[in-house]
């Protein structure tokens, strides 16, 4: 989603995102469990990244039981681990990953007031994260930046 968007795009964007992650799914010969499709659905027609006990909740209903956590955690870390979704840590949910097909790096915008995500990539700030990494002799497995602030709409609004 590019930061020029308004939030009316999101639930479209949501949906081709769900279409890729079949599509990836295909390719790759992953399966596509009825669960794993549940979570798919309800995480597309999400307008902001959702937290698992949510996800939990929303797959309770439309199932009419109650749905045991480690089942929603095994498919949320299938969804991580084949790189759909990234997991934002600072409100600890989880958010479409808009690049699929190939691991990156990048910076996720978080609107402070809607809760909307924008991923974008920056190659430069990338760079200077693994050589800042490197100068203390850490070697980064994965990053994520987080910036918080105001998605244009909201920042109209305010």
């Amino acid at each position: 989603m590019s930061k020029s968007r308004d939030h009316s795009h999101a639930a479209s964007d949501r949906r081709d995102w769900a279409r890729q992650v079949e599509k990836f799914c295909g390719q790759r010969e992953l399966q596509l469990t009825p669960l794993r499709r549940q979570v798919l659905d309800i995480l597309a027609g999400a307008q902001a990244p959702l937290g698992a006990y949510a996800i939990i909740e929303a797959l309770s209903r439309e199932q009419g039981k109650a749905v045991a956590p480690p089942t929603v955690y095994r498919t949320l870390d299938f969804f991580l681990e084949n790189g759909f979704l990234h997991k934002v840590e600072s409100r600890n949910a989880y958010a479409p990953c808009e690049h699929l097909g190939r691991r990156h790096h990048g910076i996720l915008l978080i609107c402070a007031r809607c809760g909307r995500t924008d991923e974008i990539e920056s190659p430069r700030v990338d760079e200077m994260l693994q050589e800042t990494a490197a100068k203390a002799g850490f070697s980064a497995q994965r990053q994520m930046v987080e910036v918080e602030g105001l998605c244009e709409a909201c920042g109209k609004a305010a």
